[in-house]
């Protein structure tokens, strides 16, 4: 089911890049509150909370970089960094698929991903108002790829809210 999701996941994104253009638009820095259900699937699950900086502009085509941190009501940390791409598909409604990696720390959870490198992958539709804060459902997998003698993996359904950088302090 995994592996199903995962190739799902994967041609969608393209096929989606593919018809999308980049949001050019949107050069400013985004802070990105989220909260959701971690561990969807498997129904080992907890409520899980998150915060990313995300950069406005490309480092390299349309390569956006970000960091952020995830958190679980069980005490699972995920800390990473990576890329995504920022793609319009009007002027209200975007995608963004991303990739990242960083360390994962188990705390008193059930899920045991069997390693402390773990990649993330996250695929995101949402809204866009016209001040320029974003609200988004979003649905990502932590994995270890293959990197330990197990690889679980995980995945989480989110909600984030996400803020211009610029709007925070005016």
């Amino acid at each position: 089911m995994k592996q199903l999701f995962a190739a799902f996941a994967i041609f969608a994104t393209l096929s989606a890049a593919a018809l999308c253009t980049p949001s050019t638009a949107q050069a400013e820095d985004l802070i990105s509150l989220g909260a959701g259900w971690y561990d969807i699937l498997d129904n080992e699950g907890a409520a899980d909370f998150r915060l990313e900086y995300r950069h406005g502009t490309p480092l390299f085509w349309e390569l956006k970089p970000w960091g952020g941190a995830e958190i679980t009501s069980d005490g699972s940390i995920w800390g990473g960094a990576g890329v995504l791409l920022d793609l319009s598909l009007s002027d209200h409604l975007y995608i963004m698929p991303s990739f990242g990696a960083g360390l994962y720390s188990q705390g008193s959870s059930g899920k045991d991903l069997d390693y402390p490198l773990e990649f993330r992958s996250q695929f995101e539709a949402g809204y866009k108002f016209d001040a320029g804060q974003r609200l988004v459902v979003s649905f990502g997998h932590i994995s270890n790829a293959s990197l330990g003698d197990d690889n679980p993996g995980t995945e989480i359904l989110n909600v984030y809210y996400h803020i211009p950088y610029g709007q925070l302090f005016n």
